[in-house]
């Protein structure tokens, strides 16, 4: 484990994603805690996308934005809102230059799977038609997410592409939770690690699709055909039960002909970015922002 990290590890107060309403007080009072993020030259606000039902969004704008993220919080499809997600969206849209779009998905179990997939292509559509008001190019549109958020960008790279809908320029998957059938070697040893373990994912997994059957939309990793797909810039952390699934999808990726940055963090674990005073974690937000540089640029 990183030394910087390692201190943390017994401040972290367990989750059981049995109970969603006592997680999501514990999670938006843990958020609350931490200082609040460096928006120093953007401009935020807070719009609603028509759609059936609307989707609550809230728009970072660095000064002169090349391009623009659809940007997805982790929380297993249960918790998270836009409050929450503020110390990840806006250091990463003052890092990526991007107009960084977070999207306030419909949450499991109230709204089981595909209700936050809608939300999020609802917005992906969206942030295309109005590309001009949004001041950026329709070709320079990027998704991306942590966790369960790089699950959802995942799905609706797969989707766009199935039902030829708007271009998306670059996935970016941070930690993203793509496979429900938890069978990788880090799936079935990473049992117990911080954050992330393997009864929290069973339990998201359970409250996302109830009695339905998986899909590539809920677990892109079940996706059979790869071709097609945007490039990617994916991460893993070293003891995260969810890595080997990221590197197995990123090399599938690359065999499938799709451009991939894949980028494993040693001695990190699932979500230890948020804890941003750590030198690594530092590392990570920087790559997150350079590659979405990288991809929207001119």
């Amino acid at each position: 484990m990183d030394p910087e990290l390692e201190p943390f590890i017994p401040l972290l107060p367990s989750f059981d994603l049995t109970d969603p309403v006592a997680y999501r007080k514990t999670y938006t009072e843990l958020t609350a805690a931490r200082p609040e993020p460096d928006t120093t030259g953007l401009e935020i606000e807070d719009r609603t996308v028509p759609a059936d039902p609307d989707v609550p969004v809230r728009i970072y704008r660095p000064d002169q934005a090349q391009g623009a993220v659809i940007w997805l919080h982790g929380g297993g499809w249960v918790v998270g809102d836009l409050d929450t997600e503020r110390h990840w969206a806006a250091p990463i849209a003052r890092l990526s230059g991007a107009v960084l779009i977070s999207v306030d998905y419909r949450l499991a179990p109230e709204h089981r799977f595909p209700a936050a997939l809608d939300d999020v292509y609802a917005v992906l559509t969206w942030a295309h038609r109005h590309a001009g008001e949004l001041g950026v190019d329709p070709d320079r549109i990027a998704v991306g997410g942590h966790s369960a958020g790089g699950a959802l960008a995942a799905a609706v790279a797969l989707r766009a592409r199935d039902q030829q809908g708007p271009p998306i320029r670059f996935q970016l998957l941070n930690e993203a939770a793509l496979d429900d059938r938890q069978q990788t070697w880090s799936a079935r040893n990473f049992t117990d690690t911080p954050w992330n373990t393997r009864a929290v994912r069973a339990a998201a997994l359970e409250h996302y699709l109830g009695s339905q059957p998986a899909t590539p939309y809920v677990a892109p990793a079940r996706a059979e055909d790869l071709t097609g797909l945007p490039p990617a810039y994916v991460a893993t952390a070293e003891f995260d039960p969810n890595r080997d699934e990221g590197i197995e999808y990123a090399l599938r990726l690359l065999r499938a002909g799709v451009s991939v940055e894949l980028h494993q963090w040693p001695g990190t674990f699932h979500g230890s970015l948020a804890i941003q005073s750590a030198e690594v974690s530092q590392r990570q937000l920087a790559e997150i922002g350079g590659a979405l540089r990288r991809a929207l640029a001119g």
